[in-house]
């Protein structure tokens, strides 16, 4: 049957996250550690070092056992040697980060949002906290780049806020959005 589409429902389909990345529950959340990067480093360190102690064995002059075969159990043992470099702990979480923050912009945090990044060729994990000043609206807001292995300020930008902010009285009344039309 060259040619032919099978129909799916939708129903039938069924994709989800692990628990540890599903953000579809209440309550604290814990990001992922970049300490499991070390096992799966480990998995590939052993698979490498296997294959490669087999095709020494073998005798003769196998198919199976190329100079392919070897460039790639070097290659998937480099690998593995990078993901145990890169699999740093974290230091510190997102609320430490927020405490590390507001000491580097100077003014009291209102609203604050994080996000987990890498940077740098070991991929060093750094947190990226985007900060509003307390006052209603927001006076201020800043960009803090916390490393979240040691708390280490990377860098910072602050500046005035420059978004215009109505007032919520403002607002009462006049809620027209373009998904009215």
């Amino acid at each position: 049957m060259a040619g032919s589409v099978i129909q799916v429902d939708d129903n039938e389909v069924r994709d989800q996250l692990p628990d540890d990345l599903d953000r579809g529950f209440v309550g604290v959340y814990k990001f992922p550690d970049n300490k499991r990067r070390k096992v799966t480093g480990l998995m590939y360190l052993i698979v490498a070092l296997g294959l490669g102690i087999w095709s020494a064995s073998v005798t003769g002059e196998p198919v199976l056992v190329n100079t392919g075969l070897i460039a790639g159990c070097v290659a998937l043992g480099l690998f593995g040697l990078y993901s145990l470099a890169a699999g740093r702990g974290f230091g510190l979480d997102e609320n430490e980060a927020l405490v590390a923050a507001n000491r580097a912009v100077g003014f009291p945090v209102g609203h604050a949002s994080a996000q987990l990044g890498w940077r740098g060729v070991l991929s060093r994990p750094t947190w990226k906290m985007l900060v509003y000043s307390a006052e209603d609206p927001p006076a201020h807001r800043g960009l803090v780049l916390v490393d979240a292995v040691d708390g280490t300020i990377v860098e910072f930008y602050v500046e005035e806020n420059p978004e215009e902010w109505a007032q919520s009285s403002e607002l009462d009344g006049a809620s027209e959005t373009n998904l009215d039309a």
